[in-house]
């Protein structure tokens, strides 16, 4: 019997999901008819494919191996079918994005809202996340992330110029510690750290002097994923802290912080729209590289 595509479909929305209601409803089918096509599917491959308790859904190793290899080519037929479907009609359905928390003006309200007049057809699906992820194998359509993290098979798109990571601190913690004269400093410093998720070792600080790339391992006092807490920490004066110019430009031009060791941050390519390399890109997504280019013009001039 050769493979049935319709349940690696099913299975794929399962993984996808991690729940055989939620993938029925996407599929509008019963649940039962989801867990049937995926026990024949088990069945046919002799192998326990997913792990069902009364509260969750999970995959055993050979379902994962099995998602990871059948995802992205489940993505291409996807992108395919929609693509010679749309061909004469608006961009339209889901467009799921994976976004950086930090990319700002991607995430600016007048961006994303622009992009949905423009597109009343499209609903676009924003999750804002820090964590490594295969946008492929995780089901999204692109991602937003700064170019020097993009793999190298993938499409970029600049989504603004450069940008370049500073080093702040509130004028009330100056007054009180004084300011670090060299990077090195700031292991005698308070500092306020990043991390992009638990169980994940805090963000080391990057400098560069005379052309040469190094970075600090601070040993921040209090560290989060939360850059918003990261600024109002910083600017209540516990401490130093690291992040994008464009993130604490507010509160630099009011006062509230200022930036110390500038002459060791230089900048860097900034933040790239970035999705799989394919032949037919969805109508979709195609719209979104369009406007994000169009604005980018607009912004600029």
């Amino acid at each position: 019997m050769g493979p049935d595509f319709n349940a690696l479909a099913i299975f794929a929305l399962v993984a996808e999901e991690r729940s055989f209601r939620a993938a029925a409803d996407r599929l509008g089918v019963t649940r039962s008819a989801v867990s049937q096509t995926i026990r024949r599917l088990e069945e046919g491959l002799g192998i326990a494919l997913v792990q069902r308790t009364t509260r969750s859904v999970s995959l055993t190793e050979a379902g994962e191996r099995l998602y990871a290899e059948v995802a992205p080519a489940l993505a291409e037929m996807r992108a395919a079918i929609e693509t010679t479907g749309h061909l004469r009609g608006r961009p339209r359905g889901q467009l799921r994005l994976a976004v950086s928390s930090i990319a700002e003006r991607f995430l600016s309200g007048p961006f994303l809202a622009s992009f949905a007049e423009a597109n009343p057809e499209i609903q676009l699906d924003v999750t804002v996340t820090d964590e490594e992820c295969d946008i492929v194998a995780e089901g999204y359509d692109a991602g937003v992330r700064l170019g020097e993290v993009i793999q190298q098979d993938m499409i970029a798109v600049p989504v603004a110029g450069e940008e370049r990571q500073i080093i702040v601190c509130a004028p009330s913690y100056i007054q009180r510690f004084g300011a670090p004269a060299h990077p090195k400093d700031l292991s005698a410093h308070r500092c306020v750290g990043w991390r992009p998720a638990p169980r994940v070792a805090p963000y080391r600080w990057e400098f560069t002097e005379q052309d040469r790339e190094f970075s600090v391992d601070v040993r921040p006092e209090i560290t989060t994923n939360d850059m918003a807490l990261m600024i109002k920490l910083a600017v209540a004066g516990a401490g130093i802290t690291c992040g994008l110019e464009e993130s604490f430009r507010p509160w630099m031009a009011r006062g509230a912080l200022v930036s110390v060791l500038s002459e060791f941050c230089p900048p860097f390519a900034g933040f790239y729209l970035y999705y799989p390399s394919r032949r037919n890109l969805a109508p979709k997504l195609r719209a979104l590289v369009d406007h994000l280019q169009r604005y980018r013009w607009a912004d600029q001039s």
